[in-house]
């Protein structure tokens, strides 16, 4: 499942880049998963799309789009990485769990949260 997330998030990042629609990335993952991650990891700063710490920068559609987050791939660097006031989950999550987050993200973007 690991190789299959990569490959299709290389895959979006390409069919991204080159301006193309893109399929929907979280179409295989289990967004069951993210969204037990995402409550135990995420809420208490981004529970219902919200960003308490920069109000500007949600996990909103518009907002994932306006910086350049709308990707697994993004969404799983910053999850793994952290960035600004947002901790690293590097060894604390797996890799399977930071896909199926960011999964979950990019789903319940599509869905207005």
């Amino acid at each position: 499942m690991k190789r299959i997330l990569q490959a299709l998030s290389i895959v979006l990042s390409l069919v991204i880049g080159l301006g193309a629609i893109a399929l929907p990335a979280h179409a295989d993952a289990d967004l069951a998963t993210g969204a037990k991650v995402f409550s135990a990891n995420c809420a208490a700063c981004h529970a219902g799309g919200i960003n308490l710490v920069n109000a500007e920068k949600t996990l909103k559609k518009e907002a994932l789009e306006k910086f350049g987050m709308n990707s697994i791939a993004a969404i799983t660097t910053q999850v793994t990485n952290g960035k600004a006031g947002m901790p690293a989950f590097k060894g604390r999550l797996t890799d399977e769990q930071i896909a199926a987050v960011a999964a979950y993200v990019l789903d319940q973007a599509e869905k207005g949260w």
